[in-house]
């Protein structure tokens, strides 16, 4: 079902050259869509869209560039046409509380330039979906966890200026990751199945989102704005999270979830999307 909800669609991955963010582009190739890879590796960008099914493509990204963001985003758009989906993933994490400006600037900074470019044309197309997934940070790693909570609040502040624009905005929590800069225990496939399953849930034809069908705002969808995953279990957790997503979607319960949690911004956040 899910390969039918996004066959065709074009899906942008940052930091997709490999750990979570390369599973996360194997996914949604596999489920049929358009998937390009942005990455600081420009190489390992590459590499990674020939060996992985489907249409992919792999292209030099760096995040906390806005002319290079810009530069991506019109080659997959000649490529292909407008995003419809586009997942922040690129990010730094342990070891670099000596290189604070560097973890700030690709953490933070990089989702904020994602968010500015894409927003207004998905707005003007009247949908589209940006995820944010904002991995747990291990204790200790405060810089990397203060980039999570700026992560969070600006995406909820986003969201609120998106509401009734059919543009979804969605933060993604998991555990512990197993990316190579992580060194964690939990699966990417997991966290992957959890952002392209949320994806699917809210187009309008995708499954388990048969409520959405006829909802007339898409940007406050029955699905969550905000997943925890929390843990570094990779399958009971994340399984029951996800399980308790699709039956909120499919109205066989009520939205609140003891692993779901609202993200509530406040109004005006100042320009948070480019006009």
């Amino acid at each position: 079902m899910t390969e039918t909800a996004l066959a065709g669609r074009i899906v942008a991955v940052t930091g997709g050259a490999g750990g979570i963010g390369r599973e996360i582009a194997s996914r949604f190739a596999a489920a049929g869509a358009r998937v390009a890879i942005g990455d600081s590796d420009a190489d390992a960008a590459a590499a990674a869209a020939r060996a992985l099914p489907g249409q992919v493509r792999g292209f030099a990204l760096e995040v906390t560039d806005t002319g290079s963001f810009r530069r991506f985003l019109g080659a997959v758009e000649e490529l292909w046409g407008p995003l419809d989906v586009l997942v922040t993933d690129a990010g730094l994490a342990f070891g670099n509380e000596r290189a604070g400006g560097r973890t700030i600037a690709v953490n933070l900074h990089g989702v904020i330039v994602g968010v500015q470019l894409v927003a207004p044309g998905m707005r003007a197309r009247g949908g589209g979906h940006i995820v944010t997934v904002a991995t747990a940070t291990a204790v200790g790693e405060s810089l990397c966890a203060a980039t999570k909570h700026g992560v969070l609040g600006y995406l909820g502040g986003v969201r609120e200026q998106l509401r009734g624009s059919g543009v979804a905005v969605s933060a993604l929590m998991s555990g512990v990751a197993g990316s190579p800069l992580e060194g964690g225990t939990d699966h990417p496939a997991c966290v992957a199945a959890a952002v392209v399953d949320l994806v699917a849930a809210h187009l309008p034809s995708g499954t388990p989102a048969r409520a959405l069908r006829d909802s007339p705002d898409r940007s406050d969808p029955v699905t969550p704005d905000r997943i925890a995953m929390p843990g570094t279990d990779d399958s009971p957790v994340a399984r029951r999270a996800l399980d308790s997503v699709a039956r909120a979607a499919d109205g066989s319960q009520p939205r609140a979830q003891p692993a779901v949690h609202r993200e509530h911004g406040a109004g005006d956040v100042g320009r948070a999307v480019a006009e």
